[in-house]
């Protein structure tokens, strides 16, 4: 079997993000997130979700379907509130059901916490990297090999600071990482550290194939509107009087007009808003 054949049998796991202005409580059904696209029986191997509280991050994951799980019943019903939240709906293509394969995938780097998730398939990854020996993967998936190369290289930039680099100098980082990544396959990815977002679509299986879009974003400023998103599969509410929110995921998750993401095109999140485009 070639690349393109593996390629088209994939079946890719689901991504979502949200960047928000001041925080939000997000209610994310990840049952119902996973039946977007028309693929909720395959979307049953495992689940997370992380909130950002400032320099730290509330991770949650589980290796088994959301709709079984008493776990994500819980999480449903919560009311965490943040300023970033990153979720990933897992389809199991390498590894095996477990923890260490789930994701959001986090590490700790310049004193806070940094969490990253993937879907698509990066063929040949561990043959053409290697990493340098402080980060290393827990599982076998290439989406937590290439976190961990990720990892490495923003290392570089965020080792003996005392205040976080300038964020400029993240996004080209991410830029040449994700660049080099697509080339091995469908590569979309999500990372945040806490400050800003950074989001890159590459494909993603659709009906007729794998193809772009990759993701799609959505803005939304909202004025008094105590409910700016609510749908069955994602409720999204504030306190605040005024608020700004970029969602993001890999398929519209409401009826309102969602931007594809370009192919190969980055996007850096921050207080609720699309800062760089490129």
């Amino acid at each position: 079997m070639d690349t393109g054949e593996l390629f088209e049998e994939i079946t890719m796991c689901e991504l979502f993000g949200m960047s928000s202005r001041l925080p939000a409580t997000v209610n994310l059904s990840l049952e119902t997130f996973a039946r977007h696209g028309g693929q909720t029986d395959h979307h049953k191997d495992g689940w997370g979700v992380a909130w950002f509280a400032q320099d730290d991050a509330l991770v949650i994951r589980e290796p088994r379907a959301a709709a079984s799980s008493a776990q994500m019943h819980f999480v449903s019903t919560q009311d965490f509130e943040s300023t970033f939240v990153l979720s990933h709906i897992r389809r199991a293509t390498v590894g095996e059901l477990a923890l260490r394969n789930t994701q959001p995938f986090s590490r700790e780097l310049g004193g806070r916490l940094h969490v990253f998730a993937h879907n698509g398939m990066l063929e040949g990854l561990w043959d053409r990297y290697t990493l340098s020996g402080r980060f290393q993967p827990l599982g076998e998936t290439d989406s937590e090999y290439a976190f961990c190369l990720l990892m490495d290289r923003m290392a570089a930039i965020w080792q003996d600071r005392r205040s976080p680099p300038g964020t400029q100098a993240r996004l080209e980082i991410f830029q040449t990482f994700v660049k080099e990544m697509a080339e091995l396959g469908p590569a979309n990815f999500i990372y945040s550290d806490g400050e800003v977002m950074l989001a890159h679509a590459n494909r993603r299986t659709h009906p007729d194939g794998i193809h772009p879009p990759g993701l799609y974003y959505l803005c939304r400023k909202c004025e008094s509107e105590p409910k700016p998103v609510d749908t069955t599969s994602l409720r999204i509410s504030t306190l605040a009087d005024s608020q700004d929110i970029v969602l993001l995921a890999s398929v519209p998750l409401t009826e309102e007009h969602w931007s594809a993401v370009g192919e190969g095109e980055v996007l850096m999140l921050e207080r609720g808003m699309v800062v760089s485009k490129n």
